[in-house]
């Protein structure tokens, strides 16, 4: 597992910009006392992720230490196409999403609340699975940047924090649409309640109420990470090129004067942003 999720979330960073895996180099800390099947789980995990994209780890370093660090980077082909960075979202523009959102927070959730694998089934086996192997849709990135993507990140910390920066390097406002509205975010609210609502009643305790359990669904979707879909934005023009499993979500436009670029929810600023690494 830990060698599928490093691959996968490195993987994604290369889609996201448009390019198209080709190979990863990997380094590798370990302590002394490290036994080798973790190593070879590790390689066969890396080997799983990578064997459907016809692409492999080709070199590496490795070194001793007192933690396990696994470092992976990932070589891409843009094909002769610019790659699409942060900076470039433009007034007028789209915001799309494609992937998951809050699978993995539920996922997370199910883990930390003791839910082994005989508890679970449907919706919630799915979000935890989902945590331990995140399964980006790789090949949406360079489907997007042939799209006329303007600008695109994976999501990895949350969708508010990401789209902020996404935001903030385009200069722009980016405007998710209020997640409960038809069409927005709803069904992933509408997946991720049951599994609120199971996390609710966890130790005997009464099941919680469908507020309560919306609005749990609602902080994973908003605020939880690395479900490392695809964020973009894209001209109008280009709404009838999206690639499969595209959803608008929102929409860019120009500070107000006065205004700071940034993201907003439903008009609002955000009361919470997510995962900060250095927070």
């Amino acid at each position: 597992q830990v060698g599928r999720r490093a691959a996968a979330q490195n993987l994604a960073d290369v889609a996201a910009m448009g390019a198209v895996p080709v190979a990863l180099v990997v380094g590798l800390v370990l302590p002394g006392d490290t036994p080798v099947s973790w190593v070879t789980d590790l390689a066969r995990g890396l080997g799983r992720a990578c064997a459907p994209l016809g692409v492999g780890v080709v070199g590496g370093d490795l070194s001793s230490g007192e933690s396990i660090v696994v470092s992976v980077t990932v070589m891409g082909d843009l094909r002769g196409r610019p790659p699409v960075l942060r900076g470039g979202a433009h007034d007028g523009d789209l915001l799309v999403h494609v992937g998951n959102l809050g699978c993995g927070a539920a996922g997370l959730a199910l883990l930390e609340a003791g839910y082994g694998d005989a508890d679970l089934t449907g919706t919630a086996a799915r979000c935890r699975e989902l945590f331990r192997v995140p399964s980006p849709p790789l090949e949406a990135g360079p489907a997007l940047a042939l799209a006329g993507a303007t600008a695109m990140m994976d999501v990895s910390d949350s969708l508010v924090r990401d789209a902020d920066r996404l935001a903030r390097a385009s200069g722009v406002v980016a405007q998710i649409d209020e997640p409960d509205a038809p069409g927005a975010l709803d069904a992933d609210l509408a997946l991720l309640e049951p599994v609120a609502l199971l996390l609710a009643g966890r130790g005997g305790a009464a099941p919680g109420s469908r507020a309560g359990a919306r609005a749990l669904a609602r902080t994973w979707v908003l605020t939880g990470g690395e479900d490392h879909g695809m964020l973009s934005t894209l001209p109008r023009s280009s709404l009838g090129h999206l690639p499969r499993g595209a959803r608008v979500i929102g929409s860019v436009h120009a500070p107000r004067p006065g205004q700071a670029p940034g993201v907003l929810v439903a008009g609002r600023a955000p009361a919470s942003m997510g995962w900060d690494h250095f927070h």
